[in-house]
């Protein structure tokens, strides 16, 4: 089932109306779970940072050892192509994605050159500004790249975020702070995460446990050009605990502020609307 209305699908080589079935029972993604995909977004017109999400799922193809078909520039081509059906005053969803065909060695190692690829448009909303988020600890955590493939975009992870905001939901909170390995904070269940203290930001530092996001080195690099001191480093549940502000980083949908870590409250703060603000005036700019 779709998450957006309005969808479109390429898959074949042509652009087809509605959410068009790709996978069959016997491809390598369906029974081994060998798919990677990423998200990009259409806003009023703009597409920001579109080609650097459609390098990274040839990056996480060949992470998961799928062999990647299409050049991003391509990619870029064909996105464009399918967003001409859409008002430009939609909020597009991008979903290009690979998946493995065929097996070698028992049927377990990717085949190489047997690729599945596809592009998903759909609608998907802008949230409200100010419509925000409320966060507690799960008993999950992010696994290393000795356990899974942390440096890909890999549909085979999302099991693991699935358990933690199903946790976090049945404790009547809308997503989960995530610790790494060392029991530090990681990211959350969806995005990455951000907070502030007496001015300045502070992100966790990557360290070969979660993706970090190209929306979130975009808000770095946003905030940096503006003045602000922005920290990437190890940082504990207490940091947090103390924390000014906290906000999530996501494609999906770029800023989503935190009203609350379990006990502790948050209001809706000045650096955190000025990332969204830095974020959109840089989309218009580039």
């Amino acid at each position: 089932m779709a998450t957006g209305t309005d969808l479109r699908t390429y898959f074949d080589g042509r652009w087809h109306e509605g959410d068009v079935a790709v996978m069959r029972a016997g491809d390598h993604g369906s029974w081994l779970g060998t798919t990677v995909f990423d998200g990009a977004r259409s806003v009023n017109g703009l597409t920001p940072d579109l080609d650097a999400h459609c390098a990274r799922v040839n990056r996480s193809a060949e992470a998961l050892m799928i062999t990647p078909t299409v050049s991003a520039e391509d990619m870029i081509a064909i996105v464009q192509e399918g967003l001409a059906a859409y008002r430009p005053d939609q909020a597009i969803y991008i979903r290009p994605m690979y998946w493995a065909l065929e097996g070698d060695y028992l049927g377990i190692v990717p085949k190489q050159g047997a690729t599945g690829f596809a592009i998903s448009l759909e609608a998907i909303p802008m949230a409200d500004p100010d419509a925000a988020t409320t966060l507690t600890r799960t008993q999950f955590r992010r696994p290393l790249l000795a356990d899974n493939v942390v440096n890909a975009k890999a549909g085979c992870l999302y099991p693991n975020n699935a358990r933690m905001l199903a946790e976090a939901r049945s404790k009547g909170f809308g997503n989960a702070l995530v610790a790494d390995a060392l029991g530090n904070v990681a990211e959350s269940a969806s995005a990455n995460v951000f907070m502030v203290r007496d001015g300045e930001v502070f992100t966790p530092v990557p360290n070969g446990t979660f993706l970090a996001g190209i929306t979130r080195a975009r808000h770095i690099s946003n905030l940096r050009a503006d003045g602000i001191t922005v920290h990437e480093t190890v940082l504990t549940f207490a940091d947090f605990e103390g924390a000014d502000e906290v906000f999530l980083s996501g494609n999906l949908m770029k800023v989503t502020p935190v009203s609350a870590f379990e006990d502790r409250q948050y209001e809706i703060g000045p650096i955190t609307r000025r990332a969204r603000e830095l974020y959109w005036d840089w989309a218009a700019s580039a």
